[in-house]
């Protein structure tokens, strides 16, 4: 059976500066990947080339068996991939509720995207109390959910997680965390940009270990966690 996403050979670069370097990667049906590594790694690069943020030098980025790279990101959110990026960019001058709209602006279907917005509500109760507020009024964490849930609205089957856990306080952490395992149970396949190896590992089913733009490891979570570079460099030891 064939990757629900299947990546060869992929390069980014930034004028002169190559970002990616001959990356391959894959993301299994129903499954949780995590991108691992420090600042500056190339995890972010590969996140946005694979929504069509950044179009690729070389390589071949393959979702559902069809080639994707190059694609405007209207398009490639329209074939089933949603995206929550770093530093969430919520629309701080909408509404709760608008903003979720504009996550289903790909969706055809009115009654479809009345569903999703009542499933969202439920999922996420601190939005349902602040659907008529803006966004930018509400906190870190709450804008965190909103832009996950934004995401969700276009009703994708791989989800797009760049850096979902900073300048989040722990507790919004692992409540993050639990909600990743909850989109994947729901049938939602995460790929997800994360220095937090610790948290990505205990959630995750296989890890890719990023280097200065190259895959310098990757297996299950649980053998990722037992080696030694990783557990010296990501998890304290």
């Amino acid at each position: 059976m064939s990757a629900l996403l299947d990546v060869r050979a992929l390069e980014v670069s930034y004028g002169a500066v190559r970002a990616v370097r001959g990356l391959a990667l894959s993301v299994e049906d129903g499954s949780i990947v995590a991108l691992l590594g420090a600042n500056g790694a190339g995890k972010s690069s590969t996140i946005k080339s694979l929504i069509g943020v950044v179009k690729p030098r070389a390589g071949t980025i393959r979702f559902m068996g069809k080639e994707i790279q190059g694609r405007a990101v209207h398009d490639i959110n329209r074939l089933g991939i949603g995206w929550v990026p770093e530093g969430r960019q919520i629309f701080s001058h909408l509404t709760v509720e608008a903003n979720l709209l504009v996550g289903a602006f790909a969706v055809q279907d009115a009654a479809a995207t009345r569903k999703r917005m009542d499933e969202m509500m439920e999922l996420f109760p601190v939005l349902k109390d602040r659907r008529a507020q803006l966004g930018g009024s509400l906190s870190g964490g709450e804008q965190q959910m909103l832009a996950v849930a934004r995401a969700l609205m276009s009703g994708p089957r791989l989800l797009l997680m760049d850096e979902p856990s900073l300048g989040l306080s722990p507790l919004i952490v692992q409540r993050l965390f639990d909600l990743v395992k909850w989109i994947r149970d729901r049938g939602v396949s995460v790929l997800m940009a994360e220095q937090n190896a610790r948290q990505s590992l205990k959630v995750a089913d296989y890890a890719y270990l990023l280097e200065v733009g190259e895959v310098r490891g990757s297996g299950s979570a649980r053998e990722m966690e037992a080696r030694e570079d990783v557990r010296r460099a990501y998890l304290g030891g």
